[in-house]
Parts: C-alpha cells; structure tokens; sequence
C-alpha cells in the first residue's frame, strides 16, 4: 500500500524533499515507516527520536496503524520546544543520538553512560539477552527520572535511550547523556539516572547460556 510522507524544516533538510509517496506493508505501524525512511534517508535516521509524527494531523505513537493512502507528517521540536528523548526501542542504539538531545553550547559538563551485553555472568559464557519492557509505563518512568534530575540539579538536561528484544554480546542495551553548566552535576545527574533506571523502570532481561537461561532478578 501506499502512504504520502511530509517533511518540515530540519526533517525536510535531511530528507532532501518536502514529500514523496512510500510503499509499506499492509498493516504496517508507525514505527515501521519511521524504519523504512531511515533506510531510505539516512541522514534523516538520527533525527527520527525527536521527532512527533501526525497521522491524518494528528498525533500519534509509534505503535499506531496506518492506513492505506494515510499522509504521515515528521514533525520536528517546535520553535521554544527542547526536545525531550526517553523512549524504548526495538533497534540498534547510538550513543549520538541521547549526545544530540542534551547537548548545547550552555552545557560546559556532558557525561554519557553506554552499557553493553557482557559476553559472561559469574563465569558462564553469554550467547544472547532478551529485553522484555512494558513500554508505555517505561517510558513514562524515564520521563521521570528526567524530571527529578532536572530539580536535584537545575539546568541538567537527562536523555535516555533502551533497547528491547535480542541482544547479543558486544551490542548496546541503554544508552544515557546527562548536560549541565558544569561537570559535577553532569556526573550527577548521569549516574543517579543509571541507578533509577535499575530500581523502577519496568524493563526485564533474560539471560541465555550454554547450559541454561535465567531472568536477572529471579535466578539463583
């Protein structure tokens, strides 16, 4: 099927054009034309997480259908807007992508945080994670810890980026950057950020071994 793509301002620069027509897949989701555009226009692919995308002009989450012949608009932070990124997603993750959305020429101090799939646990040798998260709640948590960052330290700026499905050693699981007018805080904001992570954020893993696989939380 067929839908119309609009491109606006710092969208329509990466794409090279103002709108095209796209083939999808019958039943495709948001989320699956945000992936065959930045197949298309990789220029665009670093800015698809700030984006809000409207579906018929309104709206919408990544999870949405669309509609054969749907006009989808990419919409970028309007004027006055800072973007904001804490999202689950089910793709490879850049650590460019959490730099970008706090990085400013204020922010003297901007500390990242990567974390990657170990190739063992206590010894026994890792093949793959699986990540299951309750996406929308997940995401609404780190928005949160974004905002209690925000108050403990004024002026920090938090964006977090989690991956979900299969994972294997070596690949990224969470990225976070942490921005503010000075390093102390940065630091801060950053490591507070990676223990609430841990302790409400309704994201699991399992571990899968050669002899064996366990969830982390409930194994022995």
């Amino acid at each position: 099927m067929s839908v119309t793509v609009l491109y606006f301002a710092a969208a329509r620069e990466r794409a090279g054009l103002s709108r095209e027509s796209l083939d999808v897949p019958p039943g495709s989701r948001v989320s699956d034309v945000l992936a065959l555009l930045a197949a298309k226009h990789p220029p665009l692919a670093p800015l698809l997480p700030h984006l809000r995308v409207a579906v018929q002009q309104q709206f919408v989450g990544l999870d949405s259908p669309v509609a054969p012949d749907a006009e989808l608009a990419l919409i970028p932070p309007v004027a006055g807007g800072a973007p904001r990124l804490f999202r689950v997603v089910g793709r490879p993750l850049q650590l460019s992508e959490v730099v970008e959305a706090v990085a400013s020429e204020g922010a003297g101090g901007l500390v990242t945080f990567s974390g990657a799939v170990r190739d063992q646990t206590k010894g026994r040798r890792v093949l793959r994670l699986e990540y299951e998260a309750y996406a929308p709640m997940a995401e609404a948590k780190l928005t949160e810890i974004g905002d209690e960052v925000a108050r403990t330290w004024p002026g920090t700026r938090l964006a977090i980026v989690h991956r979900v499905g299969t994972l294997v050693p070596g690949e990224l699981a969470v990225v976070i950057a942490a921005a503010s007018a000075h390093r102390k805080e940065a630091f801060l904001g950053c490591e507070y950020a990676i223990e609430r992570l841990k302790q409400d954020v309704p994201i699991w893993k399992k571990e899968f071994f050669e002899d064996g696989e366990v969830w982390v939380g409930l194994g022995p």
